[in-house]
């Protein structure tokens, strides 16, 4: 199976022979963000991130099969993909654990004003801060049960936090206390102490969170996006932020990234910008590489 990579992923010499062992006949591209100068009307298979973005999918002609490396649907048009019979996975838990931890070091990071403690060790002052917050009993709602939402109510549950879900579907999930379906998504976010945004991007859901979801949350309130940047209608959220909204606010994804150098949301003290980073651990590539193979050998076996 003629199968197009891409250096989304880095591969080694390995983990290339131990696909082309399964069946696949490997064509490497490095950079996705540029126009193919080859013939991709034979390729069948794709392992790629945001290589649709920027090249027609259409003239994948025999196109069968795509493993994206991203958690996300939202870089591929999936009714072209359903109407031409393409089967399409993407790192479904991969990503988990990582983006987990980088969830629970944001919310500790703004309880425990750590952004005061560098501050100070850098000028070597020694001086305590006395309104520090601990997490126990506070009221948490994760927007979106998927996977990395069930990894962050489990870490947060071992720390004493009553642990809400807003979701699509009204069953019950691991770690979460109680579900709230998407219509009362504004009676959640008025009783939390933080709000997690780990849901899917698409039509529905870009910009959910605007002035008016803004509004009905507590002034004192943590807001921590790790799903995708337009979630967040970010002029909304700077305009809040200026009078004074959100005890702090964690960003690991933008609407358009990098962020730009002019954004104002550089430069409050109490928004924590990391650049789309909270997905990178040292178990990543194997856990990554594993589910690939594993979808392409069921794939070819038929």
């Amino acid at each position: 199976m003629k199968t197009l990579i891409t250096g989304a992923f880095k591969y080694s010499k390995e983990q290339i022979e131990k696909l082309n062992s399964i069946g696949c006949e490997t064509v490497f591209i490095q950079d996705e963000r540029e126009k193919l100068d080859i013939d991709v009307s034979c390729i069948e298979a794709v392992i790629c991130n945001g290589l649709f973005l920027y090249n027609d999918i259409s003239k994948f002609k025999s196109l069968k099969f795509i493993q994206l490396t991203s958690a996300g649907f939202d870089r591929v048009d999936m009714e072209y993909i359903k109407n031409n019979n393409i089967e399409i996975h993407n790192a479904k838990g991969v990503y988990s654990a990582p983006m987990a931890e980088w969830v629970v070091l944001k919310i500790l990071e703004i309880y425990k004003n750590t952004k005061f403690f560098i501050k100070n060790q850098d000028n070597k002052v020694w001086e305590k801060k006395r309104d520090l917050l601990e997490l126990t009993d506070k009221t948490v709602t994760i927007v979106g049960c998927g996977n990395v939402g069930i990894e962050v109510a489990k870490r947060l549950k071992a720390f004493g936090c009553k642990i809400n879900g807003v979701a699509r579907r009204q069953v019950k999930y691991d770690y979460i206390d109680k579900v709230y379906n998407m219509e009362e998504l504004n009676e959640a976010l008025k009783i939390s102490d933080i709000v997690v945004l780990t849901i899917a991007l698409n039509e529905d859901t870009k910009y959910l969170f605007n002035k008016e979801k803004f509004d009905v949350m507590k002034d004192e309130a943590v807001l921590v996006n790790v799903a995708r940047g337009a979630i967040v209608k970010e002029e909304d959220l700077i305009e809040v932020l200026k009078c004074g909204k959100f005890m702090g606010v964690a960003l690991d994804v933008m609407e358009n990234e990098p962020l730009c150098v002019s954004s104002e949301l550089w430069d409050f003290d109490r928004v924590l910008v990391t650049p789309h980073n909270s997905f990178v651990s040292d178990k990543t590539g194997s856990r990554m590489f594993g589910v690939m193979c594993e979808n392409l050998e069921k794939f070819i076996r038929g």
